[in-house]
């Protein structure tokens, strides 16, 4: 197994520690939890885990301690590196049968750090004589869900008593919506593993304006890089159009969260759909907020829009999959890992140009004159007829009564549809 291990060490000696922990990644469910955390121990050294890389060498020198597994385990969760608690954490369970209920909790939540919701689904029904409906039950349905399987979903929502303790009403409420989400979603979309639409309404409650035509055997509707244009923001400003004409909801004006390019997304806004802009306030009922990159707010704007004010949308350009924020937008025209706006600065083959220096109003013309209906034809692996006008409108118009009901929960998971990451 020693050699196995070359990448890690190599990127570790150089002090590039983000490649060993990638390197490390794809090794973590194949190796012995003990030569794991002997791996484990000098990359925490050398980011000052002190505790983790402490917790690291006993693991290591004691493979067979369930205790010093555990504390391991733990400490990879807190740390960031749940994938590295997994293998341990399933020894502990190997090893120490009478202490399942403690260490399946923080199993469970390792899996779910990583989006591996199938698996938190499978060890919890493993153990289900040991779960209690609350929060035993309820982490059955709600793994199942992000998972895809919806019929294991519903009929373990179904057996959930309403929780006595208040810590758990909101999960309850929040999984209640989720799955009547994934009804209305189901009446004109597969939910499958490649339904992005479909899943991003069912789990978040946002609507998904535009589907990536490019590499889907591996995106799925996701973009990883994008460089911006004013066709698409056109695009998703018509698309928002088209939901809000099927919902029968007209806001009564449009602000822009505190930015530079959600000020220029604001006055396109404005414009296309005939209505004032005002000055933000996050609490103003009847208002189309616009933001261009809610990922790029700090979190005390974001936890602001939590509580969605009477009659109110937000909407969101570009939104960060890989790094969701607080609060999803109840609309969102694309998702990206990476990319820049059309007026930004520009990464090209001699170096980045400069960003587009002229007035907001003089921008947002650009955005208001493009040919949204322009598409992209990308490479061809797309569905046809996924993204269609008339597909989207269904769908709008499908889940319209659903549509900007409830709070804004963040969900940090991608759910059953997966994307490659860079």
């Amino acid at each position: 197994m020693s050699n196995t291990f070359d990448d890690v060490r190599r990127h570790l000696a150089s002090g590039d520690i983000p490649s060993a922990v990638r390197a490390l990644r794809p090794l973590a469910d194949t190796a012995a939890p003990g030569e794991l955390a002997a791996e484990v121990g000098p990359l925490a050294e050398a980011v000052g885990f002190d505790d983790l890389a402490e917790a690291a060498k006993k693991a290591a020198r004691k493979p067979g301690d369930p205790q010093g597994l555990f504390d391991f385990g733990y400490l990879c969760i807190e740390h960031g590196i749940a994938f590295a608690a997994v293998p341990a954490l399933r020894e502990v369970l190997r090893l120490a049968p009478g202490s399942a209920r403690r260490v399946l909790s923080e199993l469970v939540a390792a899996l779910e750090a990583e989006d591996r919701h199938a698996e938190a689904t499978q060890e919890l029904l493993r153990h289900e004589a040991l779960l209690e409906p609350w929060p035993g039950q309820y982490l059955v349905a709600y793994n199942a869900l992000l998972a895809g399987d919806v019929a294991t979903a519903r009929a373990k929502a179904a057996g959930l008593p309403a929780p006595d303790d208040d810590t758990w009403s909101w999960a309850y409420g929040r999984l209640s919506r989720m799955l009547e989400r994934a009804r209305a979603a189901a009446q004109v979309a597969p939910l499958d593993a490649t339904d992005l639409r479909g899943w991003q309404f069912a789990l978040t409650g946002t609507l998904l304006g535009t589907l990536s035509p490019h590499g889907f055997e591996v995106m799925t509707g996701r973009y990883a890089y994008l460089s911006d244009s004013y066709q698409a923001c056109r695009r998703g400003l018509d698309r928002l159009s088209a939901a809000l004409e099927a919902a029968g909801h007209r806001p009564d004006a449009v602000s822009a969260l505190p930015g530079r390019s959600d000020g220029i997304l604001a006055l396109a806004a404005a414009e296309i759909l005939g209505l004032e802009k005002v000055p933000y306030d996050p609490d103003r009922p009847g208002t189309l907020l616009v933001a261009y990159d809610l990922s790029a707010h700090d979190e005390d704007v974001q936890a602001g829009l939590r509580d969605r004010a009477p009659g109110q949308v937000l909407y969101e350009h570009a939104s960060r999959w890989t790094e969701p924020g607080t609060v999803p937008a109840d609309f969102s025209c694309l998702q990206r890992q990476l990319g820049s706006e059309p007026w930004g600065e520009q990464l090209r083959v001699d170096g980045r140009g400069e960003a587009d220096a002229r007035p907001a109003e003089a921008i947002a013309r650009d955005i208001v004159t493009a040919d949204g209906a322009e598409t992209d034809p990308g490479d061809g692996s797309a569905p046809a007829g996924a993204d269609t006008d008339a597909a989207f409108r269904a769908f709008a118009a499908a889940v319209a009564p659903l549509w900007l009901t409830g709070p804004r929960s963040a969900l940090r998971s991608t759910g059953p549809v997966r994307s490659n990451r860079f």
